[in-house]
C-alpha cells in the first residue's frame, strides 16, 4: 500500500543504516546537551556548573546515566504495571520517530541525507509528535497518584492548546512553499529564508515550542503549589531518565523543524559537504535560545499559560495564516 510519495527509492540496507545512525545519535547527543545546558546556566547565574567528573565536568552525563541505571526500579502499589511502563517508552518513541524526517542535506550519490522524505512530512511530524500526549497522560494516570494525574492533565491541556498555534504558524511557510515535504520546503528557500516574510510565524512557532517541550517559562507539569514533578512524580531510575531524554529530544526536534521551515534548513555558504554542519549549527543556535530563556524568565501561572495560548497566540497565528493565504493567492 502506498502511504506517501517519495522522490526516489533507496536500498533496504541504506534505510537500516539510517535508522541505526539516528538511534545511536539520539543516545549520544542527548546526554551531551544536558551538560551543555548546565554549563550555560552556570555562566548565566555566575557559577561554574558541572566541573568535577572528568575534564571540565564533561563526563557528568555518564555519571548521571550510571546512577540512574543503578537505581532500583519500583512501582507504586496502586500503579497499573503495563501502562506505567508504557508511558515513558511511548514518549521516547515519539521523539525518535520524529527525528527521522529532519533533512540534513540533499540527495548525494543516491543517498538522501535524512531518515525519510515523504510528501506528508508536516503531517508526519504532528502525528508522531502527538503520541507524546498519550505517553504523558498514561504516565500520570497509571501511577495511581492524584498529584501525578493532575500534572498529566495540565500537560495534556497545555500540549493540545499550543499545538494548534504551532500548526498554524507552519501553515504560512507551507503556503509559500506549496508542499508538505520538508526537503521541498528547504528548496523553496533558495532566494530568501522564510524567517523574513514569516517572522511572526517563526516567533509563534518558537513560543509554542517552549510550551510543547514543557520548558521554562511554560514548565507547568511541575506546580509550585504541589511541590511535585507532575506526571513524573512516581517515576525513578531510567524510567524517570526516559522522560528527561524525551524532553531534550523534543527540544532538538522543534529546533530542527524551525530551522527547516524558517532558517533555510541545510543551506549555507560553502561546498555541499557542509550541509549537515550548517543544519546542526542552526539547531544548536535555537537550542541555546531554550537554555537562555530558562535562565532568564520565571515560570508563569497556569491561568496565564492558557490565557496566553488561546487569547493571544492563537489569534495571531490565525491572522498570520489568513494574511499569508491572501497574499499568496493575489501575488
Amino acid at each position: 500500500m502506498l502511504i506517501a510519495e517519495v522522490g526516489f527509492a533507496e536500498a533496504t540496507w541504506i534505510l537500516i543504516v539510517k535508522a541505526l545512525v539516528i538511534f545511536a545519535a539520539v543516545f549520544a547527543v542527548a546526554p551531551v546537551l544536558t551538560v551543555v545546558e548546565r554549563k550555560i546556566l552556570g555562566r548565566f547565574q555566575a557559577r561554574y556548573g558541572p566541573n568535577r567528573v572528568g575534564p571540565f565536568g564533561l563526563l557528568q552525563p555518564a555519571a548521571d546515566a550510571l546512577k540512574l541505571i543503578g537505581k532500583e526500579q519500583f512501582e507504586p502499589r496502586g500503579a497499573l504495571r503495563l501502562l506505567y511502563a508504557a508511558g515513558p517508552a511511548l514518549v521516547v518513541f515519539s521523539g525518535i520517530a520524529t527525528l527521522a524526517i529532519l533533512p540534513w542535506g540533499d540527495v548525494k550519490n543516491g543517498v538522501g541525507f535524512y531518515g525519510i522524505d515523504v510528501s506528508i512530512g508536516v503531517l508526519y511530524f504532528f502525528a508522531f509528535g502527538g503520541l507524546s500526549f498519550y505517553g504523558l497522560l498514561l504516565g500520570g494516570w497509571a501511577s495511581g497518584s492524584k498529584y501525578s494525574f493532575l500534572g498529566a492533565m495540565r500537560s495534556a491541556a497545555q500540549l493540545i492548546s499550543y499545538e494548534i498555534s504551532m500548526a498554524l504558524a507552519l501553515f504560512g511557510a507551507i503556503l509559500m512553499a506549496g508542499t508538505l515535504s520538508l526537503t521541498e520546503i528547504v528548496h523553496a528557500q533558495d532566494d530568501v529564508w522564510f524567517v523574513v516574510p514569516q517572522f511572526l510565524g517563526f516567533l509563534i512557532f518558537m513560543v509554542a515550542g517552549f510550551a510543547e517541550a514543557n520548558r521554562a517559562p511554560f514548565d507547568l507539569p511541575e506546580a509550585d503549589a504541589e511541590l511535585v514533578a507532575g506526571y513524573q512524580t512516581e517515576y525513578g531510575g531510567m524510567r524517570w531518565g526516559s522522560f528527561m531524554l524525551a524532553e531534550y529530544l523534543e527540544m532538538f526536534v522543534i529546533s530542527g523543524i524551525a530551522a527547516t521551515f524558517f532558517l533555510g534548513g541545510w543551506k549555507g555558504p560553502g561546498p555541499g559537504f557542509l550541509d549537515p554542519i550548517w543544519m546542526l549549527a542552526k539547531i544548536l543556535g535555537l537550542m541555546f535560545l531554550f537554555f537562555w530563556v530558562r535562565a532568564t524568565l520565571p515560570r508563569v501561572r497556569y491561568d496565564q499559560l492558557m490565557s496566553f495560548g488561546w487569547k493571544v497566540l492563537l489569534p495571531l497565528a490565525t491572522l498570520n495564516a489568513l494574511v499569508t493565504a491572501v497574499l499568496v493567492t493575489v501575488l
